[in-house]
């Protein structure tokens, strides 16, 4: 019976969140992407084409190539390739963190929930079918290799202003709240959760491109425990 009632409660959140639509800040697109199939289609690709050969290497012309239109149209939706970086990321944080709220609500332990958040931010990311012009894994690995490059940029203080990485953020103090909840007096839990996102992302890339620098090799569970551990190590030593 309680597997049944679980079953279903997961059933309904899972109804909930096929039923929303991903917001992303207004200011990062010249027009919504989601407005139209050509924008769609748009981001869908841009996301294969960053994944197969990089941001670097990345061009609205070799995109406007692969989606047979011209690179001008593209032009019409983007400023530049950056904001399509910066929107495709928000984009990203977003979707976790509906996913980190569903998956969150309704936990009483406040060392369960924690553990959750954790696992949420640590763990493969699966491809999720209610949006269908997104690729989510594919999505992920440019989270892990290129997100950086959204904000370690000589305008990262003007773009916070804009509010370009206030999800980002969101993420982070919710976490940090959860880590307060079990903690109260803890001092750095920014530090912390700022610390295991990132930290997870490195270990991740690390373990298929510089495997010397890591402990996990291709074993992903072994990063959800050692920054649960962590986290949890951190608290009890105060």
């Amino acid at each position: 019976m309680l597997l049944y009632l679980h079953a279903n409660k997961l059933t309904r959140l899972e109804k909930l969140f096929s039923s929303i639509k991903i917001q992303v800040n207004e200011k990062l697109f010249i027009k919504d992407p989601d407005s139209s199939q050509l924008g769609k289609k748009i981001v869908e690709h841009s996301i294969y084409l960053i994944d197969e050969i990089g941001f670097e290497e990345f061009t609205f012309k070799k995109l406007g190539v692969r989606i047979g239109s011209p690179e001008s149209t593209i032009y019409r939706y983007f400023e530049n390739k950056h904001m399509l970086l910066v929107y495709i990321t928000s984009w990203y944080w977003t979707w976790l963190e509906y996913r980190l709220v569903f998956s969150t609500n309704n936990i009483s332990s406040p060392e369960e929930r924690l553990k959750r958040a954790i696992a949420i931010v640590t763990e493969p990311v699966k491809q999720d079918s209610n949006y269908s012009h997104i690729n989510e894994v594919k999505l992920n690995r440019i989270i892990i290799s290129e997100s950086l490059k959204a904000y370690f940029t000589k305008e990262v203080d003007e773009a916070n202003k804009e509010g370009f990485y206030m999800v980002y953020k969101s993420i982070v103090q919710r976490i940090s709240e959860m880590v307060l909840d079990i903690s109260p007096k803890f001092k750095h839990p920014h530090t912390l959760i700022s610390t295991v996102v990132e930290g997870a992302h490195q270990q991740k890339y690390f373990s298929e491109h510089l495997p010397s620098l890591t402990d996990v090799g291709n074993n992903d569970d072994k990063i959800v425990s050692f920054f649960t551990n962590l986290v949890f190590s951190m608290l009890k030593n105060g």
